[in-house]
């Protein structure tokens, strides 16, 4: 088994991710006294046992992974009470949050409880949420079952739901006791949410590692093929920079933190304006870098090589590009440009300065800038790759 341990380092309310393929299906962990994955283990144990916990999970996970969650929860010490959710972006959502509210009052759940969020981002993002809520602020925990979850969403501490308005408006930074990540559940995900997470991990090579950006692209048919140490070493090195970049900013206070956002003040848009659930989060954040290079490309901060290459390992990993094709009309574009134009206005990136993008000055490297101007981005809107 090929285990690691990325800590998030933030003084009092730092944790460890544990990361090892076949975690959740290991009943009896390996005696390693001098191992720190065996170390930080025994301390979350000794800090759960004896507590009580919900499971927050939607019904196609819970189809596949609740009986393996609860045993997984029983190793920990915790006794828990299973709340199944509806799948799907429109379950991050107040009524959903709601649910979980009077699912823990009707339950007896104090401020000793647990929240074990089990799933994708929207399970993480919500179940987040409620446990930063719920009687001011309860202990949680998260085991991400989507590779997106794993890389991105899992780590860091930002919770939220979505709003009619657009994605993300509502939340807290509230971070977990710890995050359990088994590569070996992918093996599990249909073909498009695991593309869909691949999104993320560009980013990641994008923003501020040029030399894991041409680790993937000498790895892509591993990747595909989703190989079990390839995919270990991916978790774990996204992971390891997210941590940095949390450890460093952890509530966007100054700047570095936003990085994080490349991509997404372009896709947020693109899922609002289509309706959560139409695009997978990943899909959306994909054809977001792209408008992103092809922004900066216009200002000349970039060569053409550069945007062509990254949009070649996007292609490679099969998601889109071009945000028209198949959703847009030629007849319509300039009534979908306005819309997406609107959207981004919104974005809640907006400081009262307007808003920031995230944009590259060369591969494993961005900036934030202000807004460029509404014509310019209209152009960027109009382009098909």
């Amino acid at each position: 088994m090929n285990d690691s341990l990325v800590q998030v380092e933030l003084g009092d309310r730092s944790y460890p991710i544990l990361i090892e393929s076949g975690l959740l299906s290991s009943a009896v962990r390996s005696e390693s006294p001098g191992n720190s994955s065996q170390i930080a283990w025994s301390n979350l144990v000794e800090r759960l046992q004896g507590r009580r916990g919900v499971i927050v999970i939607d019904e196609n996970v819970a189809s596949v992974y609740l009986a393996t969650a609860n045993r997984f929860c029983d190793s920990l010490g915790l006794t828990v009470d299973p709340l199944v959710l509806p799948a799907g972006e429109t379950t991050k959502s107040i009524s959903a949050l709601q649910t979980i509210w009077d699912f823990c009052a009707q339950h007896g759940h104090t401020r000793r409880s647990v929240v074990v969020a089990v799933g994708g981002g929207v399970v993480g993002d919500l179940a987040g949420f409620a446990a930063a809520t719920l009687m001011r602020g309860v202990d949680w925990v998260q085991i991400p079952t989507t590779l997106m979850a794993q890389v991105d969403s899992s780590v860091g501490g930002k919770t939220g739901i979505n709003l009619s308005a657009g994605k993300n408006l509502v939340g807290a930074f509230w971070q977990p006791q710890a995050v359990f990540i088994d590569p070996a559940v992918l093996q599990s995900l249909d073909a498009r949410q695991y593309r869909a997470g691949l999104a993320e991990v560009v980013k990641y090579a994008v923003i501020m590692d040029v030399d894991f950006f041409q680790w993937l692209e000498s790895h892509t048919p591993q990747i595909l093929q989703r190989d079990s140490q390839v995919l270990g070493q991916l978790v774990a090195r996204c992971c390891r920079l997210k941590a940095q970049v949390v450890g460093d900013d952890e509530r966007e206070l100054t700047g570095r933190r936003a990085i994080l956002n490349y991509g997404h003040t372009f896709g947020h848009a693109l899922e609002a304006v289509f309706g959560y659930g139409e695009w997978l989060h990943g899909e959306a954040v994909a054809c977001g870098m792209e408008l992103a290079m092809r922004t900066a490309l216009e200002l000349g901060w970039i060569t053409e090589e550069t945007m062509l290459r990254q949009r070649r390992l996007l292609l490679a990993f099969g998601l889109p590009v071009d945000w028209m094709v198949g959703t847009v009309a030629p007849s319509d574009r300039l009534k979908w440009i306005d819309r997406v134009l609107a959207s981004m206005a919104r974005d809640k990136k907006n400081d009262g300065r307007g808003v920031q993008l995230i944009l590259p000055r060369e591969l494993g490297r961005v900036e934030s800038v202000n807004w460029p101007g509404n014509a310019l981005i209209q152009r960027v809107l109009e382009v098909s790759p």
